[in-house]
């Protein structure tokens, strides 16, 4: 559809321009940092930092209605840079050009409904928003397409060259940090650090085949991210990880698509979370605040945060009394959830800031977070998955909190929920077939259910002595008996009666 066709009150707005002012406010000391360079805590504290648009008020000038019809119409555009997470550009980054953006398909991935058995089984209505659809087949690609994009815009202001991007990983951020950065070639390479041997095989091959120099170093996420930090404050370099406060910005897109889909309704709408290194539900919160404080929805939806108890600071620090609460990292244990298994948040100020916020808002409490066990982690990836679903293990840990949080009557039976499924359950694999074969180690505290395990059946009925095998033929007769008696064997297995032709 061409801009002309469009209604004429839209037109001027359909093609985002280049606007506003953002800069870093660091959640420490408040102090403000212009966006010309690369920034990733605080130069006079050394807390994180969010970004901000300083002319803010342009947006609430515009009626809330007017930018939901901005948002459909545009929706409808045919032009690459706003057909992912940059068509909400005003929002995600509006001093970004539209000529800087990187698009890889990045965003709108699918919000689908739970069948009647599972909504059954939860006693509601929920949604699963699968964003292991994205093009490295986790939600990471939403905040890479705005760290790239912006660091694309500094190279060509001339602000920067030859960069090197680096990141700390558990497999999702460096298989986008790498795809991304891939695209960008020659002016930005990549280098990510993983645990050794705490990345599946499948997360390993994707930074890799992106051309990524890839480093295992000894420990868990924590210590290769102290790593990085020690990199990135002492080198040259783009730190990559949700320290970086432009990740925030594009995963912020999530919750502006939620909306949209919702027809900007989040009455009784709850948002489950997979926590880890808190960006996520940090981007979720300011999200849905930038929404309804420009007007564009009326109410802020629920949102839960869910750890594993293999992983749970976050969970400890809001189960102790608001008077005495103190963040305490923990020491992690083995999680299926591996992109979960972080003790020491980088995110951690930006949750407890935005949450106080969030929950001051509307006058009620609106962000809750509750624990889950590895159990309940692995059953509820494979009870969805077997309900037509394609979750990781972390859409596993989003399906154990709405059953948490039901239960605790956090969630009421007349509310929706989405789910954030936030990778591809191929990259997860492995875990499946430990949970099949009943080989998972002790210290992960999983045991298989029998409902809930598979395996394939090898069929070769005992009287045929001739069956086909590669680079041998099989005469007419023996393959004629061959396909008769196995499939009578697989239809006794399956108790399928006689049909008639």
């Amino acid at each position: 559809m061409k801009t002309e066709d469009f209604p004429k009150e839209i037109q001027p707005f359909l093609i985002p321009e280049k606007k506003g002012e953002m800069i870093y406010r660091c959640l420490g000391c408040e102090r403000e940092h212009g966006i010309e360079k690369l920034l990733y805590t605080c130069p006079d504290c050394g807390q994180v930092l969010l970004i901000d648009d300083t002319d803010a008020d342009r947006l609430r000038a515009i009626p809330g209605d007017l930018w939901r019809r901005i948002f459909d119409y545009r929706r409808m555009l045919k032009i690459p840079a706003v057909k992912g997470i940059y068509l909400y550009h005003e929002f995600v980054g509006p001093v970004i050009p539209l000529e800087s953006v990187v698009w890889l398909g990045e965003g709108h991935t699918p919000m689908v409904e739970a069948n009647g058995i599972m909504q059954e089984k939860a006693g509601m209505r929920f949604y699963f928003k699968n964003d292991g659809q994205n093009p490295s087949a986790s939600f990471k690609d939403r905040g890479m397409a705005s760290a790239l994009s912006y660091i694309r815009f500094l190279v060509q202001g001339g602000h920067v060259s030859d960069v090197l991007a680096i990141c700390a990983s558990t497999g999702d951020t460096s298989a986008a940090a790498a795809l991304y950065a891939a695209y960008l070639k020659p002016h930005v390479k990549s280098a990510v650090l993983l645990p050794h041997q705490k990345v599946t095989p499948q997360q390993l091959s994707q930074p890799l085949g992106s051309g990524a120099t890839v480093f295992e170093i000894p420990g868990v996420f924590d210590d290769c991210m102290k790593v990085v930090e020690h990199l990135a404050e002492n080198y040259t370099v783009a730190l990559l990880n949700s320290k970086n406060a432009w990740r925030i910005l594009g995963q912020e897109s999530y919750s502006y698509e939620i909306a949209q889909d919702f027809e900007y309704d989040m009455g009784g709408k709850v948002m489950i979370v997979p926590i880890g290194n808190a960006g996520n539900i940090t981007a979720v919160m300011r999200g849905f605040l930038k929404f309804y404080d420009v007007g564009i929805i009326s109410t802020l939806p629920k949102i839960i945060g869910v750890q594993s108890a293999h992983a749970n600071p976050v969970y400890l620090y809001y189960q102790t009394p608001e008077s005495d609460r103190r963040f305490v990292p923990v020491t992690v244990r083995p999680s299926v959830a591996q992109a979960a298994m972080i003790g020491n948040p980088v995110s951690m100020p930006r949750v407890v800031h935005l949450t106080d916020i969030y929950n001051h808002k509307e006058g009620e409490q609106k962000v809750f977070v509750v624990q889950v066990t590895e159990q309940a982690i692995m059953d509820g990836e494979l009870l969805a998955n077997r309900n037509g679903h394609i979750a990781c293990t972390h859409g596993g840990e989003s399906l154990a909190g709405l059953m948490e949080a039901k239960k605790q009557g956090i969630i009421e039976e007349n509310e929706v929920a989405v789910l954030d499924s936030t990778a591809h359950a191929l990259k997860f694999s492995g875990f499946q077939e430990m949970y099949f074969e009943n080989r998972f180690p002790l210290e992960f505290e999983i045991s298989p259910r029998p409902d809930l395990m598979n395996a394939p059946t090898f069929v070769q009925p005992d009287d045929l002595e001739n069956v086909p095998a590669p680079g041998k033929s099989l005469g007419n007769e023996d393959f004629e008996r061959f396909v008769r008696r196995t499939a009578e064997t697989i239809a006794k297995e399956l108790d399928l009666k006689d049909g008639e032709g």
